[in-house]
């Protein structure tokens, strides 16, 4: 791989909120890390709640990427359907900063209504309602990294 790529990966990965980045071309792999293998990155911590979820929730607590699922787990969900994240990346809850939010806790939906989106990869992805009911819980914080089958919301 040519030298002047790799300058631009390195390049892209210091303007990103990107920790690690892979490139394949033909038999050549290129890898670029943030983090030495054995150092785990500091700034992963539980989601906050704009609303209090339940009334026995466990803290929101600096955690290690492998750590952060149990973390997200150990919080009391209330009763309903959890609509989970479908794939790593950058939870928003309205289309621009200057747009109201998709949902709002207590707001009826349909099964099909856009929850939120998650921006990944440069591409914007719809989180739609799997049943319809009332928006009872919103975990994810608008503009905050979310992992795979991470709760986002919970409709009953």
């Amino acid at each position: 791989m040519d030298l002047r790529k790799i300058k631009k990966l390195i390049d892209l990965l210091e303007e990103s909120n990107l920790a690690e980045l892979e490139i394949k071309e033909g038999e050549e792999i290129v890898r670029l890390s943030r983090y030495p293998k054995n150092m785990t990155p500091t700034y992963a911590a539980a989601p906050a709640s704009p609303a209090p979820v339940a009334p026995a929730t466990a803290p929101a607590v600096a955690a290690a990427p492998g750590d952060l699922a149990a973390t997200v787990e150990s919080r009391v969900l209330p009763p309903g359907t959890t609509v989970r994240s479908p794939m790593v990346g950058t939870f928003y809850a309205s289309a621009n900063p200057d747009a109201p939010p998709f949902v709002s806790i207590g707001q009826k939906v349909k099964a099909g209504d856009t929850l939120g989106i998650i921006e990944a990869m440069k591409m914007f992805n719809q989180i739609e309602a799997e049943v319809s009911g009332t928006v009872i819980a919103i975990l994810a914080e608008s503009g905050h990294p979310v992992e795979f089958d991470e709760p986002l919301f919970v409709i009953g």
